[in-house]
């Protein structure tokens, strides 16, 4: 990968993450602010609070799949390229097949989930709730099981390698990451099944903005790559400028030794470097 890929990928996951809140925010806004937080299908008649779903299914479903998409597809390319740039050193190495296997586990389930979304996206909860459900709960539980697995991997890393540090910071926060999602994950489907829609709908959207966060975490995971192509552009650079001097410095003798194989009378010396000339010898040039 080329020189700058290093300083690009760390951008990735704060694009995805970015896009991801804006979506919330526009259908929050959407519902709240423009439409006065209207009651809309299919909201049971006590719920005052709608679900996310619940506003993707009307006149925002286009923004709702457009922006749910690059959110999560360019958030998978975020795990390809960790292995990627593991594969190749640019990232602290894999140690063992069973952390490549972890890594390569961690992706699909991130793709699971990924699927999971833009299905539900487009099978929206008004007409097609019992596939909207399903798929959002493939959704849900792909980027659980990829965070458990991308955690585990970073676990072993980090004692394989124990100088980058930056592996034990972003293992705690994924492993925050699951705990509070699937504690959160946990309360959702209680509160949906005791019919509570509305705090269910509160906790709802407090999963999705913590995702947020998961998503912008892997931002620091790519700081060691950004220092090692530094490190690998400065020791190029040194050791560029010591094969120039070098280069002149040899450039330097040879006018040297130029200059000094004419005496100042304008005849050639008997001696040229370490070898005496013979008298009745010349000295050829090629």
């Amino acid at each position: 990968m080329a020189q700058w890929a290093a300083h690009f990928w760390w951008m990735v996951p704060i694009f995805s993450g970015c896009v991801w809140l804006a979506m919330l925010l526009a259908m929050l806004l959407w519902w709240s602010v423009e439409k006065h937080s209207p009651h809309l299908a299919p909201m049971v008649e006590d719920q005052k609070i709608a679900y996310i779903s619940d506003i993707g299914a009307h006149e925002l479903q286009p923004l709702f799949i457009a922006m749910g998409a690059v959110s999560v597809v360019t958030f998978d390319m975020v795990f390809i390229a960790e292995r990627w740039l593991r594969h190749r050193g640019t990232l602290a190495v894999n140690t063992s097949w069973f952390q490549k296997w972890l890594s390569i586990a961690a992706t699909v389930c991130a793709i699971a989930g990924a699927a999971g979304l833009i299905l539900l996206t487009c099978l929206n909860d008004l007409h097609h709730h019992t596939a909207h459900d399903t798929c959002l709960v493939i959704f849900i539980a792909g980027y659980i099981l990829s965070a458990i697995f991308i955690c585990w991997e970073y676990h072993r890393l980090g004692v394989h390698h124990q100088r980058f540090r930056i592996l034990r910071v972003s293992f705690y926060i994924k492993l925050m990451f699951i705990i509070v999602e699937v504690a959160l994950c946990i309360a959702f489907g209680a509160l949906g099944d005791r019919k509570r829609y509305n705090p269910a709908a509160v906790v709802e959207w407090t999963i999705s903005l913590v995702f947020t966060f998961y998503v912008w975490s892997f931002a620091i995971d790519f700081i060691p790559a950004v220092r090692i192509e530094h490190y690998r552009n400065k020791e190029a650079d040194t050791e560029m400028g010591s094969a120039m001097h070098e280069e002149a410095g040899e450039q330097t003798w040879a006018g040297t030794e130029a200059n000094a194989y004419l005496d100042g009378s304008g005849r050639a010396p008997d001696r040229v470097g370490n070898t005496r000339i013979q008298p009745g010898e010349q000295t050829r040039t090629n």
